[in-house]
C-alpha cells in the first residue's frame, strides 16, 4: 500500500509538471525537456559505464544532448540558421578523438556508447521541438513561427492511454504472449486493448482540435501505440543486457529516466515521419 500511495504521488506530480510546462509556453516546454534530456543521457551513460571496458563521460554526453535539444529548439524558432549546430558537432568531434589520447582499453565500446547515448536518448528529446513547431493550422503564433503544443502532449497522450488500456485489458483477458523473451509480461491481448483505447482518446482528440481529421489523429494514435509498444520492448532488452530491473530511482516508485520515456524514444522519430506524410498526401 505504501508503494502504491508512492507510486500515485509520483505519477500525478510527473504528469501535471510535464502537462503543465507544455502547455504553458514554448519556453517552459524548452526548459523542462532540455532538463530531462540531460537527465536521460546521464543515466544511460552511467548505466553503461558500470559494464566492462566501458567508460563514457557523463558530462559531455549530457552536455551534448542539451546542446542538440537547444540547437534543434532555436532552428525550429527562426532564431538562427544551421550553424546552432556547430557547438554540437565539435561534441561529436570530440568523443571519437578524444579516445585517441586517452589510452582506454576497448575504445570501441566508449565510441559505441558515446554515440548511442546521442541517437538513441538525446536525438528523439530535440525531434520533440520538430514536433511542437510543425504547422498543421494550429497553434500560438511566434514571428510567423507556430507552438504547436497539443502534438508533442499528444504523443504522451496516447503513451498513457496506451498504456493504461493494455494493463487493464491484460490482466483481465492477457493469455498469449506478445514478445516472452523480452517482457514476459506484455499480452497480445493487452496490446490490443490499449490500441483500442488509444484510437477512442483519438476520437475525442479530433472532435476538441480539429487540425486534424478523425482518421488522421486515429493514425496518429496508432503509429504511437506501435512504435512506443516497440520503444518499450527496446529498452526492456537494453535493461536485460545490462541486468538491472530498472535504469534509475530518479522517479519514486516508477524508476528512472528512461523507464518513463522509453515508449516516447521510438514513437517521437515515427509520428514526426507520420505527419510529415499527413502534410504531403493529405
Amino acid at each position: 500500500m505504501k508503494n502504491l500511495i508512492q507510486r500515485a504521488i509520483t505519477g500525478v506530480l510527473f504528469v501535471a509538471v510535464l502537462v503543465g510546462a507544455i502547455l504553458y509556453s514554448a519556453f517552459s516546454f524548452m526548459l523542462l525537456f532540455m532538463l530531462i534530456s540531460a537527465l536521460a543521457v546521464w543515466e544511460f551513460v552511467c548505466l553503461v559505464n558500470k559494464q566492462e571496458n566501458v567508460q563514457v563521460n557523463p558530462f559531455i554526453a549530457a552536455g551534448g544532448g542539451v546542446l542538440l535539444f537547444l540547437a534543434f529548439f532555436c532552428y525550429s524558432v527562426n532564431l538562427t540558421d544551421t550553424s546552432i549546430f556547430v557547438p554540437y558537432l565539435l561534441i561529436l568531434i570530440y568523443m571519437f578523438v578524444s579516445e585517441l589520447y586517452l589510452k582506454r582499453s576497448n575504445p570501441i565500446n566508449n565510441w559505441a556508447y558515446s554515440v548511442m547515448s546521442q541517437i538513441y536518448v538525446a536525438l528523439p528529446f530535440a525531434l520533440l521541438c520538430v514536433l511542437a513547431f510543425m504547422d498543421m493550422g494550429n497553434g500560438e503564433s511566434y514571428d510567423s513561427i507556430t507552438y504547436n503544443a497539443i502534438l508533442p502532449l499528444s504523443v504522451f497522450i496516447f503513451n498513457w492511454s496506451n498504456d493504461t488500456g493494455a494493463y487493464c485489458t491484460g490482466m483481465l483477458f492477457g493469455r498469449h504472449r506478445l514478445f516472452e523473451r523480452i517482457s514476459p509480461k506484455k499480452s497480445w491481448e493487452g496490446s490490443i486493448g490499449g490500441g483500442v483505447i488509444s484510437i477512442l482518446v483519438a476520437l475525442a482528440m479530433a472532435h476538441f482540435f480539429p487540425f486534424l481529421s478523425a482518421f488522421q489523429w486515429t493514425g496518429f494514435a496508432l503509429v504511437v501505440v506501435v512504435f512506443g509498444t516497440w520503444g518499450d520492448l527496446v529498452e526492456s532488452l537494453l535493461k536485460r543486457q545490462l541486468g538491472i530491473k530498472d535504469s534509475g530511482n530518479i522517479l519514486p516508485g516508477h524508476g528512472g529516466m528512461l523507464d518513463r520515456f522509453d515508449s516516447t524514444l521510438l514513437a517521437v522519430p515515427a509520428v514526426i515521419v507520420y505527419l510529415l506524410l499527413v502534410k504531403m498526401y493529405c
